[in-house]
């Protein structure tokens, strides 16, 4: 079926750049199962599954002259052995090994004359473990219309559940003379919106992706000033560096109870203490009133095992909408627990005075919903200004049960959100049975560090529990 790109999906379409590849990703850890996880196993599960994500056997076409916004077509020539690849380390290969991996992925575009996703089997980890990387252009996920395939390929049990035999049969590709009927048609239907329009025509494209950002921007009046200086923000290459942190959800949990405060103040206040100790180890002045100031996208949600049949699905329900807050992290504040107080503080001011960015609202999301959560995310986040912060940071809970892949179990998941345009960080975080999955996603040039930052998370932490005793 053809349908034409929301405003939205347009413009993250057209923002993208070859440094600013718009794409959201995950890296997730697989045991070794009975008889292993090969290739042709993997291949069986995505085909299988595809039906429950239409738009992943769709491409994207342009309309002529810039008269409209793309639209979605079926690609008559998917090919899936195109979109899911092999790779392998040598072995044993190490997890260091692994990451320089991802980065290299990372940095590469999605080529456009296909469906914009790919995935990855990672082979030849020690122990025997293999690795799946999925990374999906953001325009492809909207938490509504198209969710990330990995949502669908993740089951409760070792065994795979059932899914109905699908016979797809992709539609006509539209001509490019129909493309310009309908999209001429639509511009005598809705004339308001031939400014841009007029703009795309004249090769404006800048002109045109402002105004489709700027429909997102009008609802991030609240916070009018730039962010302040940071070393965070700086011109970005095509390169990446990637790297993780694995924490138990556990001290989390008592810092929670200990100061009646949110898991997610808990863990904004842990990255202030890290990036406080990061800043210093490069030299920056800090001052008391020194601060990092976070976009921080924050998912509204109910999450419960489903009564339906099996019992085996994990059902998202939110209670109202994905929004965003800006926070000031205190990074001059030397005193950790005053760092969480600050934090908090403001957690509470944003949630009295309800100042809820609008989204697209997530119906229900059922399945192993995290990357979907992040793409919304971040969706969200490009809804302000990126002089109005410092860096992004994501975190979209998931199920505190075990999840398998063609009866592989996950180990771990560790997410990859963009960089956006002079950010040289983006923090993601995914929470799994019992653990947080920290995944910074770095610009290789501007911070050649990222691993001291990752060390640092952890002696943030500990400062933090060792604060209160």
């Amino acid at each position: 079926m053809t349908r034409r790109m929301t405003t939205q999906d347009a413009s993250f379409y057209y923002l993208e750049t070859s440094n600013t590849p718009m794409h959201i990703a995950s890296l997730a850890i697989l045991e070794p199962a009975e008889g292993g996880l090969d290739y042709e196993n993997l291949l069986r599960l995505v085909e299988q599954r595809l039906a429950e994500v239409p738009r992943y056997r769709q491409k994207v076409r342009e309309v002529a002259w810039g008269l409209a916004r793309p639209v979605w077509v079926d690609d008559r020539d998917f090919d899936i052995t195109y979109h899911v690849r092999r790779s392998a380390l040598p072995q044993p290969g190490s997890d260091d090994q692994l990451h320089d991996l991802v980065a290299r992925l990372i940095s590469r575009p999605l080529d456009r004359t296909r469906p914009l996703w790919e995935m990855y089997l990672v082979e030849g980890l020690a122990g025997g473990r293999c690795a799946l990387f999925t990374k999906s252009h953001s325009a492809l996920v909207d938490g509504v219309q198209s969710l990330e395939i990995g949502q669908v390929l993740f089951d409760s049990t070792p065994v795979p559940r059932e899914v109905p035999e699908e016979l797809w049969m992709p539609e006509q590709e539209p001509s490019g003379s129909t493309l310009v009927v309908g999209a001429l048609a639509e511009l005598v239907a809705r004339p308001g919106e031939g400014i841009a329009v007029a703009r795309n025509a004249l090769g404006d494209v800048a002109a045109t992706v402002t105004e489709t950002v700027d429909v997102l921007g009008r609802l991030a009046r609240t916070a009018a000033q730039s962010a302040p200086d940071s070393p965070l923000n700086a011109h970005i290459s095509r390169s990446r560096r990637y790297a993780v942190v694995r924490s138990e959800l556990t001290p989390y949990r008592k810092l929670h109870a200990r100061y009646g405060c949110t898991i997610n103040d808990v863990v904004l206040a842990v990255l202030a203490g890290a990036l406080r100790y990061w800043l210093l180890s490069r030299g920056e002045p800090l001052t008391e009133a020194t601060t990092v100031r976070a976009m921080v996208p924050v998912s509204v949600y109910v999450q419960d095992a489903d009564s339906g049949e099996g019992g085996d699905a994990i059902q998202v329900r939110p209670q109202g909408e994905v929004s965003s807050f800006l926070v000031d992290l205190p990074v001059g504040e030397p005193n950790a627990v005053v760092r969480l107080s600050h934090i908090a503080h403001a957690g509470e001011a944003y949630a009295r005075q309800r100042r809820r960015v609008a989204a697209q609202t997530m119906i229900k999301l059922s399945g192993f919903a995290p990357a979907t959560m992040h793409a919304v995310g971040t969706r969200v986040a490009t809804g302000f200004s990126q002089r109005m912060f410092n860096l992004m940071i994501t975190n979209a809970p998931g199920p505190q049960h075990p999840l398998y892949l063609a009866g592989a179990r996950l180990l771990a998941v560790y997410p990859v959100s963009p960089l956006l345009k002079n950010q040289a960080l983006s923090i993601a975080l995914t929470s799994y049975d019992g653990n947080i999955y920290y995944g910074l996603n770095a610009d290789r040039d501007a911070m050649p560090d990222v691993n001291v930052l990752t060390s640092l998370i952890h002696e943030s932490l500990e400062e933090l529990l060792d604060a209160g005793r």
